[in-house]
């Protein structure tokens, strides 16, 4: 990452500030697989410390937390587990996608993202957002920038005074190749302003 980062250093101020204000971010990681897509969907419009107790409510329910097992566990078991009736049928096409081999979650990593996204966007309940940060965590993509996620487009709001996506993707291309970095960059700014701490 120390390569992107100087770049990014060269390309807009805006990193500095935040390097001087705050430190270094750190490159978020996750392992690949089902796993983090489910707690992906859970993460869909709530909060991180919100998803990861409900995926842990999950994972005590569920103690051999294989595709199967989610494909065949109950809605009822679900709504207990915390899990809305929507992202229950999110998770089971997934689960379902991937014993039908409609999904080989194995062969992403060996995609280009363009690609990965095309395969996963067919699933219903996987959406970009979604997809941006799997390609991210897991795929570590570095040319990703996540317009879906409130923190990086108040962050942009804030420092660079732009405010409709489009005007964000523009400006943002300034950062390729290394559109992830940045990212990582305007999260970490997100949250340390904010006084809050993330594991990911």
């Amino acid at each position: 990452m120390e390569k992107a980062i100087a770049y990014l250093r060269k390309q807009d101020v805006i990193f500095e500030k935040i390097i001087q204000q705050f430190g270094f971010p750190t490159q978020p990681k996750r392992p690949q697989g089902f796993e983090t897509l489910v707690l992906l969907i859970l993460e869909q419009q709530v909060s991180v410390d919100s998803a990861k107790a409900t995926f842990n409510k999950l994972k005590k329910a569920i103690p051999d937390f294989s595709v199967e097992n989610l494909f065949t566990f109950s809605v009822e078991n679900f709504r207990t587990c915390g899990v809305s009736r929507q992202k229950t049928q999110y998770i089971k096409a997934l689960a379902q996608a991937i014993l039908s081999k409609e999904l080989d979650l194995e062969s992403l990593a060996s995609k280009e993202p363009e690609i990965v996204r095309q395969e996963l966007i067919k699933i219903k309940g996987i959406g970009n957002w979604t997809i941006d940060i799997y390609l991210m965590f897991c795929l570590e993509s570095l040319d990703i920038i996540p317009l879906g996620d409130i923190a990086v487009v108040n962050t942009m709001k804030e420092l660079l005074d732009i405010y409709t996506k489009e005007e964000m993707e523009i400006y943002a291309q300034k950062w390729k190749p290394y559109r992830s970095v940045a990212t990582y960059f305007l999260w970490h700014y997100y949250l340390e302003k904010r006084g809050r701490k993330i594991s990911y």
